[in-house]
């Protein structure tokens, strides 16, 4: 589980509550700060225009989505050239027909697909463009989920503003009474509150945290494609390292040097 996502999303809340109890009182918590017909403009519109946005489909996808950003990445780009610098030794040793008992324990569908199209003896260049594909495809899935949560988050301030101009207007009817205008127009900003929080507490970090999350996974399955066909190409799996580690900032080469430990 990745603890920094969920500390986030708790802190966050903790700080916006000592704001609110150190300006009104925990005993005016509710009372200033809640307010049902607001949350209703607020969230319901900001929510049923992103569903006017999407399909059924996405629209229930991307909600599902959330948990994603508590999930910790199951493999890090270093374990993966270290993973394919084991396989490029095996295949340098006893052949590529070797990979494909590798393959039956794989649990990376992506690499483990790969690898059965090296040992198959496909061509390189088709070996990289089907996977180039599912690359493509994958990344696709994964922005429409990004997009999901940014579509919200420009939602929810522009529905609180909505609903600060319908509490505006009924605040200007009511003009001659002079003692009602400052809880109306108190009413009035909730929803600007509401749609802010909606956007830069959830929506917003969730859409970042996916972005991290795709741009990772991405890069890993680069390293895959490069390394396979490196592999198929009958490189020296010292080679192979040190072209797979320059996809890695300088400062985690010298420990994935390490953990992959490339033979000649």
């Amino acid at each position: 589980m990745d603890i920094a996502s969920l500390a986030g999303l708790v802190l966050c809340f903790a700080m916006l509550l000592f704001g609110v109890i150190n300006s009104a009182g925990i005993e005016n918590l509710v009372k200033e700060y809640m307010d049902a017909p607001s949350a209703i403009i607020t969230f319901g519109g900001a929510t049923f225009a992103t569903l006017t946005s999407l399909s059924m489909a996405d629209f229930v996808g991307g909600l599902k989505s959330f948990t994603l950003i508590f999930k910790a990445p199951a493999l890090n780009t270093a374990e993966m050239i270290q993973k394919i610098i084991e396989l490029s030794n095996i295949a340098r040793k006893e052949g590529l027909l070797s990979l494909e008992e590798a393959a039956s324990d794989m649990e990376e569908p992506f690499l483990k697909k790969g690898i059965l199209l090296v040992v198959d003896g496909t061509d390189p260049d088709l070996v990289r463009a089907i996977m180039e594909t599912e690359l493509v495809s994958i990344e696709g899935r994964h922005k429409t989920r990004i997009g999901f949560w940014e579509t919200w988050a420009s939602m929810g301030p522009a529905w609180g503003m909505i609903g600060t101009l319908v509490g505006l207007v009924d605040m200007l009817y009511h003009m001659t009474d002079t003692a009602a205008l400052g809880p109306a127009m108190a009413v009035a900003l909730i929803t600007t509150l509401y749609g802010s929080l909606l956007a830069n507490w959830i929506c917003l970090p969730v859409a970042a945290k996916l972005k991290a999350d795709n741009e990772g996974e991405m890069m890993m399955k680069e390293v895959m494609i490069e390394g396979l066909l490196s592999i198929q190409a009958g490189e020296n799996p010292r080679v192979i390292e040190e072209k797979l580690k320059s996809f890695l900032a300088p400062k985690d080469r010298e420990t994935a040097s390490e953990e992959a430990g490339g033979e000649e």
